[in-house]
């Protein structure tokens, strides 16, 4: 007997068609374990402008099942238009590309039967199941209806593999709460060693690669996790597990159920896979840091593990750790076993630290994207904005129906360089999506403001669009979210606010990215226009109280004080002109646009010193780069850099040193000259050697550089060639990451290096120009500080 009613949340989605019908399947996680939801029979619909009714009917007598129906929609260029309804969504696709051929658009075809199903009930990822049948594993045509709170605790494991160096599998190793387990190719060793008598893990060994993979499988099915994580965990873990059953001649069954992975490739990303399981999602460590706007030098998992846990797990570089690996499988596995594990381990400590899974399951919540689909900005506005347009009689527009052209980005102003003390930073919280909330930008809006009768019902926008005042969906998405992020925020629901705001944010990106179906330059300019608007009479606000703007970057101004202020004195300021601006704000949308105001300023930092460079080689003022010395409400100091050479990884680490260095001296009013002298004077003589490390991307094969070739490319060439000598495989071919220093004789890499530093690069071209854009405003230079000493090298 089915219950009544329980609540769930969504891990997979997948649709099939049927003899009866199209059918959906979900797997949910309930507080009663796994749940597989079948909805059968259902019909697929989309849309096509009445006056095609004659070509659609033409092609229907080969398409059974397939029917046409009367409806109150119609589309963008206020066209009726009809219902085709289906039996399988094949159909729509097969009609789609039909009418294709004649140049008619059938109008939301590619919107997914388990996508649709749920947008229609503004379900995103928590669901209250009621009614249904139960017919064997399965809960049968129940209902589903939105429980936005639930929350249930998953199952995780994380997973991850050793190899050869040729991608032969010697491991698996996982590590879920009720059981941590590695399997092991090989024998057990005669007399365990002391690695085996101090593990806190089974290990499992294997006679073949093919009792591995069964291994595995009955792992998965008797544990059943509800969530899978790694480290690069489909691109390498998966990718060998797969290929290493598939020439065993096993199969690798890690869905529930004992299902297979579906492995589906990038259209525009050779060699990138995606891979799904029913009942299971697989969350990729570093996609998920990246998703919730986490940065770091390198996402390898040494160094996350380094900058979020202070420690690590490597071994040595790649060839050495390869060595070491291949060592412990031929003479200690239960070391080699130890090490997989310990991988396992970090990768749970950092989703931990990270909060990853709750950001995960609260974007899934947030945006209507399955939980390990990431990026997906214009699915996660469609899933919103679709039903509510058709609630307003209107049907989307199908993509690529307006050409794709520029259109303005975010207002910068021109800035102002040299040295400053007593400088705020105000920036309009959430800036597009408050434009969109205070001035109704809208896809329907834009089309109702364009045929509109009645002016007073119309919100003017730049370059001439204008905006329907009642009728409109985006604002009102806008609202729910903000109101949701600022409940998040009381809360202290970090990862909820994050997934929030990060929705909220894209959305002006997604009305002008091409590839979406609502792209209209005219709109997205609407967004954008109107915060260069918003700036620049903030700019003069602030002027006629008498301070200076010597900067701005599309939601921020900073502003000098004219001199210098004390801590409290310059907070107050800067409240006192915050409160004043929203206040005008209100006052002026009230008045002027009988519109209600949703623009917020607020205080960001006061800098007790500031530095805004020039652009090198020019007295113009550089944009997006600037350091300061912040102080906060209770006086704390803190070093801010933002596109300066110390916070770009491109440059040495020799260069990030120095320039903090010798901006926090100036900042602090400390000597800085000696230091400037003795850094050369260790540089030149091999005290900071180990600062002189360039580690840079290498963005396409090898041999893609024929007439230009970097200095890192001619590094991983000798690199490569190195291994080749070695007969080690090639590391760099297809891109990567080097290590490599500059020397008498060029570039050469870290694994190979044979010639002797030129230090005179490093003066030159990491030092020199970092002295000079920090001395010159002062008066100084590099070479007047150091050319004695240089020589004397």
């Amino acid at each position: 007997m089915a219950p009544t009613e329980l609540k769930g949340f969504i891990l997979t989605r997948h649709w099939r068609d049927a003899p009866a019908g199209t059918e959906i399947e979900y797997w949910l996680a309930t507080d009663a374990g796994p749940m597989r939801v079948v909805l059968t029979s259902q019909t697929s619909v989309a849309f096509v402008a009445t006056r095609h009714r004659a070509a659609v009917e033409a092609q229907l007598a080969a398409m059974p099942g397939v029917e046409i129906r009367e409806l109150e929609l119609k589309n963008f260029q206020q066209e009726p238009v009809v219902g085709v309804y289906a039996k399988h969504f094949r159909q729509i696709g097969r009609l789609a590309r039909a009418l294709r051929a004649q140049d008619i658009p059938l109008l939301e075809a590619d919107v997914r039967p388990h996508d649709r199903h749920l947008m229609e009930r503004f379900i995103t990822a928590g669901v209250q199941v009621e009614g249904g049948h139960t017919d064997r594993s399965a809960l049968v045509d129940c209902r589903l209806r939105p429980a936005p709170d639930y929350r249930p605790a998953l199952r995780m494991v994380s997973l991850d593999i050793e190899t050869s160096q040729y991608e032969a599998l010697y491991s698996i190793a996982l590590d879920a709460t009720q059981d941590r387990t590695v399997f092991m190719l090989g024998e057990p060793p005669a007399v365990p060693g002391e690695a085996a008598a101090s593990a806190d893990f089974s290990l499992v060994y294997c006679p073949t690669r093919k009792s591995m993979i069964e291994k595995l499988n009955d792992w998965f099915e008797r544990n059943d996790p509800d969530v899978i994580v790694g480290w690069s965990v489909i691109q390498f873990d998966l990718r060998v597990l797969q290929k290493t059953a598939d020439d065993c001649g096993a199969q690798l069954l890690l869905g529930r159920d004992r299902h297979t992975i579906d492995w589906r490739t990038h259209p525009g990303k050779q060699g990138y896979l995606f891979a799904s399981v029913p009942g299971r999602v697989i969350v990729d460590g570093i996609e998920a840091l990246r998703a919730a706007m986490w940065s770091f030098p390198s996402f390898s998992l040494e160094s996350v593990s380094q900058a979020l846990l202070g420690e690590g797990k490597a071994i040595g570089d790649e060839y050495d750790k390869m060595a070491e690996i291949e060592r412990r499988y031929q003479e200690d596995k239960p070391a080699l076993a130890l090490y997989n594990i310990r991988d396992c381990e970090l990768v749970l400590r950092i989703f931990e630290k990270a909060k990853l899974l709750q950001f995960v399951m609260e974007r899934a919540q947030t945006t209507g994207l399955q939980i390990d689909h990431f990026g997906g900005s214009i699915a996660a506005f469609s899933h919103h904005y679709l039903p509510r347009m058709h609630r307003l009689g209107y049907v989307a527009p199908s993509v690529g129906e307006i050409a794709s052209k520029a259109f303005p980005g975010g207002y910068v102003m021109d800035s102002k360089p040299g040295f400053y003390d007593s400088v705020v930073v105000l920036d309009y919280k959430s800036l597009y999506p408050s434009i969109i909330r205070t001035f109704l930008v809208d896809p329907v809006g834009l089309v109702e403001g364009a045929n509109a009768a009645d002016p007073s019902m119309l919100v003017q926008g730049p370059q001439g669009t204008t905006f329907s005042r009642t009728r409109h969906c985006l604002p009102e998405i806008v609202t729910t979210l903000w109101r949701a992020r600022d409940e998040a925020k009381r809360a202290r629901n970090e990862p909820l606010s994050q997934a929030l705001k990060l929705l909220m944010n894209s959305f002006a990106g997604v009305l002008g990215a091409s590839e979406c179906r609502f792209f209209n330059p005219r709109l997205v300019s609407a967004v954008t226009l109107r915060g260069h608007e918003m700036m620049k009479l903030t700019r003069e606000f602030v002027e006629r109280r008498g301070y200076e703007t010597i900067y701005g970057d599309t939601d921020s101004i900073f502003i000098w004080l004219g001199r210098t202020h004390a801590n409290e004195e310059a907070h107050a300021v800067a409240a006192g002109l915050v409160k004043d601006i929203n206040d005008w704000w209100t006052r002026t949308l009230r008045e002027t646009h009988k519109l209600e105001n949703f623009l917020e300023i607020e205080f960001d930092t006061h800098y007790s010193k500031f530095f805004m460079p020039t652009i090198r080689g020019s007295d113009v003022g550089s944009k997006k780069r600037y350091a300061g010395l912040s102080k906060d409400a209770a006086g704390k100091e803190e070093m801010i850099y933002r596109g300066l050479e110390m916070a770009r990884s491109d440059w040495t680490p020799l260069a990030r040193q120095f320039q903090e260095g010798l901006l926090s001296r100036i900042f602090r009013g400390e000597p800085y000259e000696e230091f400037v002298r003795e850094y050369v004077r260790s540089t030149l003589s091999g005290g900071k050697d180990e600062l002189l490390v360039y580690r840079k991307r290498l963005r396409h094969r090898l041999d893609a550089y024929l007439v230009n070739v970097p200095p890192q490319v001619r590094a991983a060439r000798i690199a490569d060639e190195h291994n080749d000598r070695l007969h080690r495989p090639r590391q760099y071919q297809n891109g990567g990451w080097i290590r490599y220093v500059m020397t008498r004789s060029g570039p050469e890499p870290m694994e190979v290096l044979h010639s002797r530093i030129d230090y005179d690069h490093y003066l030159s071209r990491q030092l020199q120009p970092i002295a000079d854009a920090i001395l010159q405003p002062m008066g100084k230079s590099f070479a007047a500080l150091t050319t004695s000493q240089q020589h004397l090298f």
